[in-house]
């Protein structure tokens, strides 16, 4: 089992591999990188060569290629001590064409030109833009730089090698005082008073590594990081895993007791605070507040997060399609040809003969017409708004698993085992039990796990329709908005949930039929 399973994992890992690439192969070599600017306001708001530049520090934001400009070069070596402040200076002064640069000007540019040649980048300088012959037009200021596209195997390495970040003592690079861990019992945002153990952190970039509070799953840790890639359309400079985990709606506000004991009502969720240097004494509130640099907080809302709404919707329609179509199957065989077998059969010919768009627009005018919320709304939430998208996924569910256990059974039933077993003497009651229902059940149980884990995906579908803010959506929309970073690691988490899925299904048939052995010695 141990030899299969690890066989499994380095072939489930090759598997995310190649597709992650191939997602990448395609955004990045086939889709003209143009399109991210589509909906990027900012962008369309800049003329002339400054928006040139934010083209390019946008590409190299988001991994299309290394640009650096020539102001970042000075800058660099002066920082480095290789020139003085004064000599930096001098050497800024990039006229408005190569013949008005000043000859401090034009020493530097010809050291920047010849350094990053030789490093292969493209080198390009465009001369200002004047709006008349004495005045600069606006954002026409004259600008060099040099850039090199990013090869696609170096962003892949990159982006597989960034995936994890683990937080540390040494994180922060100022001067933090005593760096170390801290282990409380009882936790400073609860006033202290509550058993509520943590662990926090000085010189860390999270205040608090590891805590317990009251939401699911309880035990949170910030020590380990899932960084899927960053967003610049959808959630705008978010990572795609804080967008898919965040949660969602107004502020939900609770007695909050600040590290300096002063106690309000607020939405800061504490257990979030990271390090901004000098951030406590710039601000009269954060000193107020905080006693160190630990003032970055996010904020508690009343929703659940987009994979938070679309686990609860998927979890409860899986229990019920379950509930529901595996009787029904079962019933259908065992009565084949009779009245219910036929009304069974026409539900699953019109499930799969109708669009899925078509009848879950028909639940849905039915539910709206019965009083029931056909939108979601998460400032105001009722359990009734669940009603109609769990139906809406659970219908075909039913009878998908209607479909196959009828079949399963019907071909048990007709089997020579089946035969010798009423030989035998057994009763058909027996016979059903112990074989029949034991042998058809397998390939549904290898299902159960992948039902599961696709309700974190979400149904694009559903969702769309009832506007449910859950992940379903979220793909569909990063595609639409090019954006290309949420488009990888969504397309990374749903492998993972695959590969994850069919090893369980593995797994849960081995625990239902002993028959099946993963095991060298059972073959």
């Amino acid at each position: 089992m141990t030899k299969y399973l690890l066989k499994r994992l380095l072939h489930g890992f090759f598997s995310i591999i190649v597709v992650v690439g191939i997602v990448m192969v395609l955004i990045y070599s086939l889709l003209d990188k143009m399109q991210i600017f589509a909906l990027d306001s900012q962008y369309n708001r800049l003329k002339n060569n400054t928006k040139v530049s934010y083209r390019y520090s946008r590409w190299e934001k988001y991994g299309y290629l290394d640009y650096v400009t020539y102001q970042d070069y000075l800058y660099e070596l002066a920082n480095s001590g290789e020139i003085t402040e004064e000599e930096r200076s001098a050497a800024a002064g990039m006229g408005r064409t190569p013949n008005k640069d000043t000859e401090k000007a034009k020493e530097y540019i010809a050291k920047f030109t010849e350094h990053y040649k030789n490093m292969g980048y493209t080198i390009e300088r465009r001369d200002a833009i004047m709006a008349t012959p004495k005045k600069v037009a606006d954002g026409g200021q004259a600008i060099l730089f040099a850039y090199k596209d990013t090869p696609l195997i170096v962003r892949a390495w990159k982006y597989f090698t960034s995936l994890f970040s683990f937080d540390n003592i040494n994180y922060v690079q100022e001067d933090v005082g005593e760096r170390g861990l801290e282990f409380t019992l009882y936790d400073p945002v609860y006033g202290g008073e509550k058993f509520s153990p943590a662990i926090m952190g000085n010189g860390t970039n999270h205040r608090y590594l590891l805590y317990f509070d009251g939401t699911f799953p309880f035990i949170h840790q910030n020590l380990v990081t899932l960084n899927l890639g960053t967003s610049y359309s959808v959630n705008q400079g978010i990572d795609v895993f804080k967008t898919m985990t965040n949660t969602q709606g107004g502020f939900y506000k609770s007695q909050v007791t600040y590290p300096t004991g002063l106690t309000e009502l607020s939405a800061d969720d504490l257990h979030t605070a990271t390090y901004i240097a000098d951030s406590r004494e710039s601000s009269k509130i954060n000193s107020d507040r905080f006693d160190s640099d630990y003032t970055n907080v996010d904020v508690v809302r009343g929703g659940f997060s987009k994979i938070g709404y679309s686990f609860v919707i998927g979890i409860i329609s899986v229990a019920l399609a379950y509930l529901l179509g595996v009787p029904l199957g079962i019933i259908m065989a065992r009565k084949k040809d009779k009245l219910i077998d036929k009304l069974g059969t026409v539900y699953i010919v019109f499930i799969i003969a109708v669009p899925s768009l078509a009848y879950i627009f028909l639940f849905k005018q039915i539910g709206g017409a019965a009083g029931l919320p056909t939108t979601f709304d998460i400032n105001a939430p009722t359990t009734l708004m669940y009603i109609l998208p769990i139906i809406s996924l659970a219908l075909p569910s039913v009878a998908n698993l209607m479909k196959w256990i009828r079949r399963y059974m019907i071909d048990q039933m007709n089997s020579d085992y089946v035969k010798f077993a009423r030989s035998g003497g057994l009763s058909e009651g027996e016979i059903f039990t112990k074989h029949i229902l034991k042998n058809a059940i397998i390939p549904i149980v290898h299902g159960i796990p992948g039902s599961v884990l696709a309700s974190l995906t979400g149904a694009i579908i559903t969702e769309r329709v009832y506007v449910v803010p859950g992940a379903g959506n979220l793909l569909t929309e990063a595609i639409n908005k090019y954006d290309n970073g949420v488009i990888v690691g969504v397309t990374l988490f749903y492998a993972v949930l695959s590969v994850v899925s069919i090893i369980l299904g593995d797994l849960f048939m081995a625990m239902v039929d002993p028959r099946i052995s993963f095991s060298d010695k059972a073959r």
